[in-house]
């Protein structure tokens, strides 16, 4: 019979994975408090929360919530990223941190629904993140107006050049 702490945290659990869009699995056994605390910062700026559950209340709830098995990926000490929207920010701060730190493993994890691999959060995290890709499809559509207004303006500018010569050669031979 599971306990009431197990259940409760299963609960939890449950409620993290139906919340979130994706969750990210990594080792973080060799990380101190501090860098620990850095990450969870990091990830919380990008829009997702790291816990630590027992992995085999983890696997409890995958099944509940119809998601991929993970089993290969529950093993030892794993921290879970959990993100509603946007899973390139999270993905950076992992591998961010990762790189810097040298001590933690991204394992994998479930983006949509569907199993990723390390090799691909990685992929993930060198995706431009939405605001750029934002930026970018606002950049192309405003590339063609651009170009629209400078033809528009180009009758307008030549006759003024035009009009500016007449002046400037009524003005030389006024003189």
């Amino acid at each position: 019979m599971p306990s009431v702490q197990n259940k409760e945290m299963l609960q939890e659990i449950n409620d993290s994975f139906k919340a979130a869009e994706g969750v990210f699995i990594i080792d973080y056994r060799s990380l101190t408090v501090r860098e620990a605390q850095d990450l969870r910062r990091k990830l919380h700026e990008a829009g997702a929360t790291m816990k630590v559950y027992k992995n085999n209340l983890v696997k409890l709830a995958l099944e509940e919530n119809k998601l991929p098995n993970l089993d290969d990926l529950l093993v030892g000490t794993c921290a879970y990223v959990f993100y509603e929207s946007d899973p390139v920010g999270p993905a950076k701060a992992i591998k961010q941190t990762s790189k810097d730190l040298e001590k933690l493993e991204i394992k994998g994890g479930i983006s949509d629904g569907v199993l990723v691999s390390s090799e691909e959060v990685n992929a993930i995290a060198d995706l431009p993140s939405r605001e750029e890709l934002l930026a970018k499809v606002v950049g192309s559509l405003a590339q063609p107006l651009r170009g629209l207004v400078g033809v528009l303006n180009g009758p307008q500018r030549n006759l003024l050049t035009v009009l500016s010569s007449i002046g400037e050669q009524k003005e030389k031979e006024a003189a």
